[in-house]
């Protein structure tokens, strides 16, 4: 192969790969047994969050900064995605007791 013509390719490569941007993630969460899972998530903005209500009763993951409020029906998934940076704690309205924290970096 030629040299010019390795160089090319090299270069070709290198462009791609700052020019196609990165997929974003789409992290399951799931709602069983009254126990939020995993109870700690770091994420990005624009992944998705998907949270499976594996219970025979409805759910929420409510923001307690007030940001959002997703109600899940019983086994029902429901998809968020991520608009903007930031520490979210939250919690199921309905069971106080499930916790969590979703940590968005930009």
């Amino acid at each position: 192969m030629k040299p010019g013509r390795l160089a090319s390719i090299a270069l070709a490569v290198v462009l791609l790969s700052i020019v196609v941007p990165a997929r974003a993630a789409t992290i399951e969460i799931t709602m069983e047994n009254l126990v939020i899972a995993p109870s700690e998530v770091s994420a990005k903005v624009g992944d998705t969050i998907e949270w499976v209500n594996k219970d025979i009763f409805a759910h929420t993951a409510t923001a307690r900064n007030g940001d959002s409020d997703v109600t899940l029906p019983p086994n029902k998934t429901v998809k968020l995605v991520l608009k903007k940076a930031g520490m979210i704690d939250y919690y199921c309205r309905f069971h106080p007791n499930m916790k969590a924290r979703l940590t968005i970096a930009p």
